[in-house]
């Protein structure tokens, strides 16, 4: 894991998550290291809460770390949402000109 890594995991303890993980993937692209991430975050703290309303506590508990991101492409679950199928999407190809995405010829 990251230095990087470890401070997003750190700053996510915040939400007093029951699982977490950091996936660090700027390796998928060509913006540096330690710009782009995947959280993965189960906490009680997102019960009734909205998909967005999860995203802006996790974004609160960053706090000025979000500024050193790139992309963060969060998964928020309930404990009963996790329970129920802890599959975590693939994240989308980069946009942004990614170093292994294929140009047309």
């Amino acid at each position: 894991m990251t230095a990087r890594a470890d401070q997003i995991r750190e700053a996510l303890s915040a939400l007093q998550p029951e699982h977490v993980e950091v996936i660090d993937e700027s390796h998928l692209h060509s913006r540096g290291l330690e710009t782009h991430y995947k959280a993965v975050i189960v906490s009680p703290l997102f019960e009734g809460r909205r998909a967005i309303q999860r995203h802006q506590a996790v974004y609160a508990a960053m706090g000025g770390l979000m500024a050193q991101v790139h992309a963060l492409a969060l998964h928020t679950y309930t404990p009963a949402e996790w329970e129920a199928d802890a599959r975590v999407p693939d994240s989308p190809r980069c946009r942004g000109g990614g170093k292994h995405d294929q140009r047309p010829g």
